[in-house]
Formats: C-alpha cells, sequence, structure tokens
C-alpha cells in the first residue's frame, strides 16, 4: 500500500503519516533541498519534480495519489506533471484525490451549500481550482481513473492555528456583521481522505468540514480565552487597512454542509466545532 504525494505540504503529511501508521509507504514530490529533507525526515521517499523516470517508476507502484498543490494561471501543476508519466507506467491507483476549496461556491450571504449548490467561484484563485477539479474528473474519464475532488475550507492544527496567531501578536479580530466561514482541523481532513481511500467513488465531490460555521473573531476570541490571554481588540473591516486578499476573504460568507461525506463516507470530525480543536491542540503542547 503506497501512497503519491504531488506536493508535502501541511494537509499531505497528515494524511502520509496517518497511513504510515496503517502500516502504508510514502513518497512526495520537492522542489528544492528543504523540501526534500522535510520529506525524508519523515521517513518517506523524496522525488524530485525533475526527475521524470522516477516519478513514473513510483507512480506504477502506487495505490493511491493526492494532489495537494494549487492550480497557476497553466492550470494544475500535479496534472500537467503527471499525466504522462502515469500513462507510461500504465500506472491506475485505485484512488486518485484533488484538494480544491469551498471558494468554488463564492459568497452566498450566510446561507449553506452543499456539492449540490452550483459553482460561483468570486476570485481568480477559486476560479482556477474550478478549472483544475473539471480537468481531472476529465482526465478521470480518459484514463480510467477513480478521481475524488475535496472541497476544503481554512485548515487548522498543531503549529497552524489562532495560537500561533496570538503568540506572534499577529491575531486580529476583525468586525464583519453576518461573515461566517467553515474549517476543519487537519487530523479531520486526512481522517476524510483515509475514509474515501477505503471507499473510493469516481466523480465525487466531497466538503470536507467541521459543523459549525463560526466568525473569525469568535475563535480568535477563543483561543485567547484558552490561553489566559485578553482578547485583540475588534477593528471595523472597513478599518481594517486589509490586502485586497483579505477583503476578497471577507467578502464571502457561507455555511459548508458535510453531510454527504458523513453519509457516503461513514466520516465523523473527531473535533466537530473549533472548540473541540483549539483544546486537542493545547492539551497536545501541554503534554509532557
Amino acid at each position: 500500500m503506497r501512497l503519491f504525494l504531488f506536493g508535502y505540504g501541511f494537509s499531505g503529511r497528515a494524511l502520509a503519516l496517518r497511513l504510515a501508521a496503517r502500516g502504508w509507504t510514502a513518497c512526495a514530490t520537492y522542489r528544492d533541498a528543504e523540501g526534500r529533507s522535510r520529506i525524508a525526515a519523515d521517513g518517506f521517499e523524496p522525488l524530485d519534480l525533475a526527475d521524470r523516470n522516477a516519478l513514473t517508476e513510483a507512480l506504477g507502484r502506487s495505490r493511491a495519489l493526492l494532489i495537494t498543490a494549487p492550480p497557476g494561471p497553466q492550470g494544475c501543476p500535479g496534472l500537467n506533471t503527471l499525466v504522462g508519466p502515469m500513462a507510461e507506467a500504465g500506472a491506475f491507483p485505485d484512488w486518485t484525490g484533488y484538494l480544491s476549496t469551498t471558494g468554488v461556491y463564492g459568497d452566498r450571504r450566510g446561507g449553506w451549500v452543499s456539492e449540490r449548490s452550483r459553482l460561483a467561484a468570486q476570485s481568480v484563485e477559486a476560479a482556477r481550482r474550478v478549472g483544475a477539479e473539471r480537468d481531472w474528473l476529465e482526465v478521470g474519464r480518459g484514463m480510467g481513473l477513480t478521481v475524488t475532488a475535496f472541497r476544503l475550507p481554512g485548515i487548522y492544527g498543531p503549529g497552524r492555528s489562532a495560537f500561533d496567531r496570538l503568540r506572534a501578536g499577529q491575531a486580529r479580530r476583525i468586525a464583519a456583521p453576518g461573515q461566517v466561514f467553515s474549517r476543519i482541523h487537519v487530523d479531520d481532513l486526512a481522517a476524510g481522505l483515509e475514509a474515501s481511500i477505503a471507499r473510493p467513488r469516481a466523480g465525487a465531490a466531497y466538503n470536507l468540514c467541521d459543523d459549525e460555521p463560526a466568525p473569525n473573531s469568535d475563535v480568535i476570541a477563543h483561543a485567547a480565552g484558552l490561553l489566559g490571554l485578553a482578547p485583540p481588540p475588534e477593528t471595523a473591516l472597513a478599518d481594517a487597512g486589509l490586502s485586497p486578499a483579505a477583503l476578497r476573504f471577507y467578502a464571502e460568507s457561507k455555511r459548508v454542509s458535510n453531510a454527504l461525506a458523513k453519509a457516503e463516507l461513514g466520516w465523523r470530525p473527531a473535533y466537530p466545532t473549533y472548540r473541540e480543536g483549539l483544546a486537542a491542540i493545547l492539551a497536545a503542547e501541554r503534554r509532557p
């Protein structure tokens, strides 16, 4: 049982470590020496993106393939890099996962969205995700691959949470009335991917998120309370001086349903809200 990761970031690493505990091996692509060292330090096989022969050989031995790298102006780099080597290797992994974003739904003014909701991306980045989902599903049909897309909200976990922003003095509470968004603990994301590997369905798309969409301001305030800190004061959105990218984020508000993943995959988030997720992170930090 072998996992091939195109990109070894926060999410891909979480899945690799989870599957390794169940006897899987993994390989992952890298672009530089730092990336190579990070993969090797976790006990996995580093693959140079420039080494086509190595990619071809590794794909031929892989049961599952996960694409984590974001698309650029030329589309999905994973698709552009791997389809040729996959064809050469005659590689037909049992499961191919593509990590997308709930940004494909655009703004719903706080309303609920499900996988049946129409896609209405409102940024260039989200529109590229829509295109990458479409391209991977078309490749799946053409090559007989079981391709599944996962639409993800904000991902948090150890080393990447409200705690880290508070400690660095970078946490802000932006007052944006009515704005809510969903999130997911990285361990719950990895569990959802594992559940899909066990129950693959070609052409599927799943929202993987927790059960309680909430304003970012509430999350920061709760995290501050857990640390025994006074929460940062709220700043009105109009006075926050946010970057264009951050303003685009606050321009969208939606509640994302995870009902389909629960029904089809038998998946349940271990951290159904940010409160359980933050408490678990803090408990792990304080464990001797």
